[in-house]
């Protein structure tokens, strides 16, 4: 690893800590020329399959893509940047576990949906209206119903 500062390969790594979810290895490190002080991070890097669209193009996955309809869902919703994170974590470590070179934009769709319903009942629903592409109140009526605590369901 080279310093920032002055470019030294001579580092030592003074500390080293595993994240809490273990997906991460932060580690403290000072340059042996400089003194200066620095630290890094490593991830595990994923091979995730290529996404077959609707009209049956190919595209490469993106992580940013994900993250910014997720975000759009979750807008003005009391949920932390690292819940997000999190979820978007979680959607890719499942995809690239699945071992499959590619995967339907749809099952990305009920992957999302899995995971905003477990963060944000309201962005849930957001999306849901979206993906399901709703055209009448009843559909949506049918996914609240869906989200609503039994204890609180009553009859249309």
């Amino acid at each position: 690893m080279r310093c920032p500062s002055c470019g030294s390969a001579e580092t030592q790594v003074t500390d080293t800590r595993v994240s809490e979810d273990g997906n991460e290895i932060r580690r403290r490190r000072r340059c042996m020329a400089c003194e200066r002080r620095f630290k890094t991070i490593e991830r595990m890097e994923l091979s995730l399959p290529t996404v077959v669209k609707k009209d049956g193009s190919r595209r490469d996955f993106e992580p940013a893509k994900l993250r910014s309809s997720m975000a759009l869902a979750l807008r003005k919703r009391p949920v932390a940047a690292d819940v997000l994170e999190a979820a978007v974590r979680a959607i890719e470590e499942r995809l690239a576990a699945s071992g499959e070179r590619e995967v339907a934009s749809q099952r990305i769709g009920e992957l999302v949906m899995m995971e905003l319903r477990k963060i944000d009942k309201v962005a849930y629903v957001r999306f849901a209206s979206v993906y399901k592409q709703f055209e009448h109140l009843d559909e949506f009526q049918a996914v609240i119903e869906e989200v609503r605590p039994a204890r609180r369901r009553r009859k249309v």
